[in-house]
């Protein structure tokens, strides 16, 4: 029986984030904590110090990122509790992402080579490997959204089937609460014409009804959630902890666009720090521009066609990358640009599109540069971050 690329593809990625992880277990494990919260009939946390963040609120902690990876982990809790290791949960996410990302490559019509060049890319010339390495509450949930983001997608390309088109884009959102704008995107590529460029075709009803089936009770759901923590059907997490941050203000909102240098600088400009001696560049907590790390980004810029899907993946990038450039930090402690993850599977879709007939020979220098850096960061946290 001839198995599926695809799997082979989530296999190796999967084997490759064992090998750069060592299966080592996140002390920042905000999802076990709130697995076993739900387990135990409650939202609130058993706090164990402030080397967790949690939002203290009303004399308990809550933990403040979209809940999905912790129901994902909450079979694993119920059979180890405490002691579950969050990383194992972030390291099947990145290969599912993987494998993922493969089938939509096929699904483009990628040449094989041409597959293996972009997904080795996603997997370490963004911070995916380096996220999903490390298994953090904040890394986790942006493997998950990638993951989720990707398989999206890949229906997307395939039966667009509604119901599932939905579900996935819930499992993103609930990952990252900011990749719910996407939503409506992913509804118009449900609804097009199979015929016709931009426009809807005549099974609009059945994609609102399959939407609908999926989105309703998780807004509901989210409502309660919410009513259970803070007594309010809106989720004041974020920012609650905006009012009490140090890096924030005791008023407003986390998004405002004076900080939109900051995080231009952040993505477009700041580099690493420059050594005397081995290992000659060291990479600051605040993180390193994608202009270092990750130019084969460029490469999304090529895609031309089909028309519909360029300009509805562009539309979904930029919405999902609108929140970023807006809020008060950057990610802080990372490698890289770990918010950048939000919108980087759309544009490694553009990159697909991009290469289908023709991959430009720069191009693989600078996924080559790409991949390198991406080892050369999980290396040094590794040797002298987390060691």
């Amino acid at each position: 029986m001839r198995v599926k690329p695809a799997y082979v593809a989530g296999l190796a990625a999967l084997i490759v984030t064992v090998l750069v992880s060592h299966l080592r277990a996140s002390p920042y494990n905000n999802f076990v904590l709130l697995a076993q919260a739900f387990l135990h009939g409650h939202v609130w946390i058993d706090w164990p110090g402030a080397y967790i963040d949690a939002l203290g609120y009303a004399g308990r902690h809550y933990v403040i990122e979209a809940p999905l990876p912790a129901i994902l982990l909450m079979p694993y809790v119920a059979l180890f509790g405490l002691h579950a290791n969050q990383t194992l949960l972030s390291i099947a996410l990145a290969g599912v992402a993987i494998g993922a990302a493969w089938e939509l490559g096929e699904r483009f019509g990628l040449r094989p080579s041409s597959n293996a060049w972009i997904c080795a890319f996603l997997l370490a010339g963004t911070d995916l490997l380096w996220c999903a390495m490390l298994g953090d509450v904040w890394f986790l949930a942006h493997v998950s959204a990638a993951c989720f983001t990707l398989l999206a997608l890949v229906e997307l390309a395939g039966a667009r089937r509604a119901w599932l088109v939905a579900l996935w884009a819930a499992c993103a959102f609930e990952s990252r609460f900011s990749l719910i704008l996407i939503v409506p995107i992913y509804a118009y590529l449900c609804a097009r014409d199979a015929e016709k460029p931009f426009a809807i075709g005549p099974q609009w009803r059945s994609t609102l009804t399959g939407f609908a089936t999926i989105l309703v009770p998780v807004a509901v759901l989210w409502m309660l959630y919410n009513r259970a923590r803070w007594g309010t059907w809106t989720d004041i997490g974020y920012t609650a902890w905006y009012h009490q941050d140090e890096a924030g203000f005791p008023t407003g909102s986390p998004f405002r666009f004076a900080y939109v240098p900051y995080e231009v600088s952040s993505f477009f400009v700041q580099g690493a720090t420059r050594l005397p001696g081995f290992p000659y560049f060291r990479p600051e907590y605040s993180g390193i521009a994608l202009t270092w790390t990750s130019p084969a980004l460029v490469l999304a810029f090529l895609a031309r066609g089909p028309a519909r899907w360029v300009v509805a993946i562009w539309i979904a990038a930029l919405a999902a990358a609108v929140p970023n450039f807006l809020y008060y930090v950057n990610g802080f402690a990372q490698f890289g640009m770990r918010h950048a993850l939000d919108f980087e599977p759309f544009l490694v879709a553009l990159m697909m599109l991009a290469v289908r007939k023709r991959f430009p020979p720069w191009a693989y220098v600078l996924i080559a540069y790409s991949i390198g850096v991406g080892f050369w960061g999980c290396w040094y946290w590794n040797a002298y971050v987390r060691t």
